[in-house]
């Protein structure tokens, strides 16, 4: 946790010669300008300015100056680059010219919400994920295949796993940047992997999973490879999940029933930034992915499940894929958990059954979540809710 004077020492001390400067569009698709040593302390000072205008749902020519002001506690040297003139990387807030924040900064979003949160309840939102991603080989061009990296299945070791040194490459990696990996194994699909992360509180979880996801993609270039994390690579095969654990720290005894009620309570309307593209919704319903608006304590086949670890309390969110943005994602589930502890909102009764066979599905009576992208939208646009939260940002 590094502060702007270290940061500065750090570079001048440690042979820094380029600082990569990161922030997310409202898709959470990653961006970063380079900057030299010399321009550090204008960027801690003034925010380095760029074109919002060519960032996909920003602003216009007309109001398209921005700064990136780097948060000195995310500094991590980016491993793959040279040893000699390093190369580190510090995730940014946006401000408009007048050094407000800007209102569409999904990391900005995130910190207030965080922050609320603390105020209004007085506790913090503890959170780990899974992420699952296939392999996939490259032509004679270097372009992305459907062919998968292997054959291999659930929890398969070599021979038959052939991602097992990629997966080891990525953890050692996680480490090298200050992340700590929990578990990594084989998924379901042929060439299917999924990495655990220790839970740690929500800014730091979402600034985790973008770096992981950059990390993926540098790795499999490298070992010749295509990292595929969208929803549902192969039709037929296990699709690609980022399951969310939530728990919480401080405050009062048994919070967690009220923040489940309350995410249960707005899971439909907020569902379109948890599955943010098309191909999400033939994920959802099959292969062991969520398909009923349901809880259930240690039933994997419930959207949320409260697992049966000693000593603990938290819940597993399996409806989001990798494709969402996480501080968009967590800013939502952060809010609907401060409106379930505010109102006291109870969760529905716990289902027992097996969701994944349809018929007892179908007899339980419960509702789904959306079918469609198309559905999901018009949901989350007419949610009085989604507006309170992220206002601008749906402009």
């Amino acid at each position: 946790m590094y502060t702007k004077n270290e940061v500065l020492d750090f570079v001048q001390e440690e042979d820094v010669k380029f600082i990569r400067l990161a922030f997310f569009d409202v898709k959470g698709k990653q961006k970063n300008i380079s900057i030299m040593p010399g321009e550090l302390e204008r960027a801690f000072n003034e925010g380095i300015p760029f074109d919002a205008s060519a960032i996909d749902g920003f602003e216009g020519p007309q109001n398209s100056e921005l700064y990136l002001l780097p948060d000195p506690s995310t500094l991590a040297i980016i491993p793959w680059r040279p040893a000699t003139g390093k190369v580190v990387r510090m995730f940014c807030n946006i401000l408009n010219p007048d050094r407000t924040p800007y209102e569409k900064d999904s990391r900005t979003l995130l910190q207030n919400a965080c922050t609320q949160l603390k105020e209004e309840c007085g506790i913090e939102m503890m959170v780990g994920t899974e992420v699952e991603f296939y392999l996939f080989k490259l032509d004679e061009k270097g372009e992305p295949t459907s062919e998968a990296f292997d054959k291999a299945g659930y929890m398969d070791i070599a021979p038959e796993d052939h991602g097992e040194n990629i997966r080891r490459e990525i953890c050692f990696t996680l480490e090298q940047m200050g992340i700590t990996p929990e578990a990594s194994h084989h998924e379901e699909g042929p060439g299917q992997n999924e990495i655990d992360f220790h839970y740690s509180d929500a800014l730091t979880a979402a600034d985790n999973v973008a770096t992981f996801k950059w990390i993926v993609n540098t790795k499999a270039a490298s070992n010749g490879l295509y990292a595929d994390f969208s929803p549902k690579p192969i039709p037929g095969q296990a699709g690609n999940g980022m399951h969310i654990n939530i728990s919480y720290r401080g405050g009062a005894d048994n919070l967690l029933p009220y923040m489940l009620g309350g995410i249960l309570s707005h899971i439909e309307e907020i569902t379109y930034f948890l599955n943010p593209v098309e191909n999400s919704y033939n994920r959802l319903g099959s292969s062991k992915a969520p398909e009923y608006i349901s809880w259930g304590k240690e039933n994997r086949s419930t959207l949320i499940r409260l697992p049966s670890a000693k000593n603990e309390q938290r819940l597993e969110l399996r409806s989001p894929d990798p494709l969402c943005n996480p501080y968009i994602a967590l800013t939502l589930l952060i809010n609907a958990a401060i409106e379930g502890i505010k109102n006291k909102k109870e969760p529905p009764a716990e289902v027992k059954e097996n969701l994944f066979d349809e018929t007892i599905a179908k007899s339980c009576n419960l509702k789904t979540l959306p079918k469609s992208l198309t559905e999901a939208k018009k949901l989350a646009l007419n949610s009085s809710f989604v507006q309170s939260v992220l206002g601008a940002l749906l402009k």
